[in-house]
């Protein structure tokens, strides 16, 4: 059984992999987890003992294919638990973060299966996060950054990068949510924001922050 602060440790490793494609050094583990580097640096010592971590000193970590199992599994999770609060218990996609880091630390396999199978085997969470399988792979679809797109496209919003609170509250006052069709109608050569239709509304600019935290699919 992993304790509260492994699973904690293994969750924000994997998810600096998937940022920096390598290894993670001590430093963004450490401002990941608002802790000093000294005390990742032991805590790494202590999981390259039970084999879920490469640890290298003074160079960074990269989890075991068992560290890499094991995270995909809390964050399985902690994605249906999300979909569990907004579906069923009607949360809205900004106050779901927070209780599944909760949740997520239940160990039960079983109850965890039993939830997947009630919720009729969902494949993404509120926030367009691809949920892992019993078994730890992943299925990942092919997304693009809504920042990226040229005047003209038509896209579908499938994700986003930000799960902040303030975030995805803004995104609700546009009315942006998963699914939307955006149409890019401008983009302006000084700061790059975006002027555009969303589901045929009226047109609005966003920044290009927000366009840089929203993913989407081409639909032309």
């Amino acid at each position: 059984m992993r304790s509260v602060t492994e699973e904690n440790y293994l969750k924000a490793i994997y998810r600096l992999m998937e940022e920096h494609e390598g290894l993670v050094n001590t430093n963004a583990i450490a401002e990941k987890l608002e802790l000093k580097p000294s005390t990742v640096t032991d805590m790494l010592k202590k999981m390259a003992q039970k084999n879920l971590v490469h640890y290298s000193p003074y160079k960074g970590a990269l989890l075991t294919e068992e560290g890499r199992k094991s995270a995909l599994l809390i964050i399985r999770k902690h994605r249906l638990w999300e979909v569990f609060l907004v579906e069923k218990l009607q949360f809205s996609w900004d106050e779901v973060h927070e209780v599944a880091e909760e949740l997520e630390h239940i160990t039960s396999g079983r109850l965890i299966n039993r939830l997947d199978e009630f919720l009729g085997f969902p494949q993404i969470d509120p926030h367009g996060d691809a949920i892992p399988a019993a078994n730890g792979s992943i299925r990942q679809a092919k997304q693009t950054l809504l920042y990226e797109m040229a005047v003209g496209s038509i896209v579908q919003v499938s994700g986003v990068k930000n799960t902040d609170r303030q975030f995805l509250q803004h995104l609700d006052k546009l009315g942006i949510s998963l699914g939307s069709t955006i149409t890019v109608d401008g983009i302006a050569d000084f700061d790059k924001s975006m002027e555009i239709l969303i589901e045929g509304a009226p047109e609005v600019r966003i920044s290009a922050e927000v366009a840089s935290n929203l993913l989407v699919q081409k639909m032309n």
